[in-house]
């Protein structure tokens, strides 16, 4: 197989660089036995192999328009691809090139997502769907948005945010999935998780907050560099290590969900963490964190009916908070568990999380979504295996207003 010599650049991975070429990290690997699992470096020289194109072979009767329903691909990518013979009566036997269903989608479950990469997806979904909206609610630390999507124009206000805890990205990539995957069935007027999805559109305005913590996810994905603003500091809090994959905080070292008012100097006293560092540092006063603030004042603006967070891992629900939740939430609680099949969890112990602060501020139903199965960071290629999971839990919490 022919290989391409390739220049690292700031932030690539082997996952990345291999989702970029359309080939299989293992591909990647095989070609770059130098390569022994430690971070790329910029500027180091690798070799890509180069990925020949898929080929499909014109059965009789087939036009372009079936031929992309069978492969699942658009015909617009169909007509770039094959842009000699577009237009043409196709014969059997004849041979065209179409493209991986995979590299058809906006939000790929490729490689590790970062800040650059969500809003290179934003950007496309908006282009696809236009009755998609984005705003950013506030910045980070570091000064990167914050962004937040709606969907729908219900009179049931959801949100949905994820990435809080700065290993826990791969929430950022599945409710980006089940954005694209969700606006697609309303442009298509299919059903989606098992509900008609312009009647979820009709009946619920769903904000979406992905990336809470776009510092942190990228201080995990990316590692850090000596021309990071904040690199001594981290490296510091961080043991002394460049390693930053169970990082949970922002770049300030506080973890983030340890930062809402709802009896945030009980849980400073549980957690014990007395400075800066990789998790359970809940800050100098609740909503101290630029990005627990904007998250906190974009809740209050928007007046939401209820409010889901989701984090990594344990299938689990948690919906109660100190007896402060309304009647109603443990019946929406078993509801979700019953569509995804996570377990809905009275928990006790455990203050000054978002889900938590919802509760207590509003007295309507919060909850927070344990996701998936495992030991976090979660890997990547467990995603497929619960997204689906989370579609069903997202879909069925569109309905919670009946």
């Amino acid at each position: 197989m022919n290989t391409i010599g390739y220049v690292v650049q700031p932030g690539d991975t082997p996952r990345r660089i291999a989702a970029r070429f359309g080939i299989s990290p293992s591909s990647w690997a095989a070609f770059n036995p130098q390569w022994h699992g430690e971070p790329l470096i910029p500027g180091e020289l690798v070799q890509v192999p180069v990925r020949l194109p898929r080929r499909y072979v014109v059965q009789r009767g087939e036009t372009w328009e079936t031929i992309a329903g069978k492969t699942q691909v658009s015909l617009a990518r169909l007509q770039e691809m094959n842009a000699e013979a577009w237009g043409q009566r196709l014969e059997e036997g004849q041979i065209i090139e179409i493209p991986s269903p995979e590299r058809e989608r906006v939000v790929r479950l490729t490689a590790e997502y970062g800040s650059h990469q969500l809003e290179r997806d934003l950007d496309a979904l908006k282009r696809l769907y236009p009755f998609i909206t984005t705003c950013v609610i506030g910045k980070s630390a570091l000064g990167k948005p914050i962004y937040a999507l709606r969907i729908g124009e219900g009179p049931f206000r959801l949100q949905a945010n994820g990435a809080v805890h700065a290993n826990e990205w791969i929430t950022s990539l599945a409710l980006m999935r089940f954005v694209e995957d969700y606006a697609k069935a309303c442009k298509r007027k299919i059903a989606f998780g098992g509900k008609q999805a312009t009647a979820l559109y009709a009946k619920c305005t769903l904000w979406v907050v992905p990336m809470v913590n776009p510092d942190g996810v990228d201080l995990v994905v990316e590692g850090i560099a000596p021309d990071h603003p904040r690199y001594r500091e981290l490296v510091r809090w961080n043991g002394g290590s460049d390693r930053f994959h169970r990082w949970k905080a922002n770049a300030r070292g506080v973890d983030l969900n340890d930062q809402f008012p709802a009896h945030w100097e009980e849980e400073r006293l549980r957690r014990g963490a007395d400075g800066p560092g990789p998790r359970d540092y809940g800050g100098t006063a609740p909503l101290t964190e630029p990005e627990a603030k904007a998250l906190a004042e974009f809740t209050r603006e928007t007046d939401f009916h209820a409010a889901i967070a989701f984090h990594t891992q344990g299938e689990e629900i948690y919906w109660n908070y100190r007896g402060m939740e309304p009647r109603h939430s443990l019946a929406w609680a078993q509801r979700l568990g019953r569509a995804s099949g996570y377990r809905p969890v009275r928990l006790e112990g455990s203050d000054a999380g978002f889900k938590d602060w919802f509760i207590s501020e509003f007295g309507r139903p919060g909850f927070t979504v344990e996701a998936g199965w495992g030991r976090n960071p979660l890997p990547l290629e467990s995603l497929a295996e619960w997204y689906p999971e989370v579609q069903s839990l997202l879909a069925a919490a569109m309905e919670l207003s009946d």
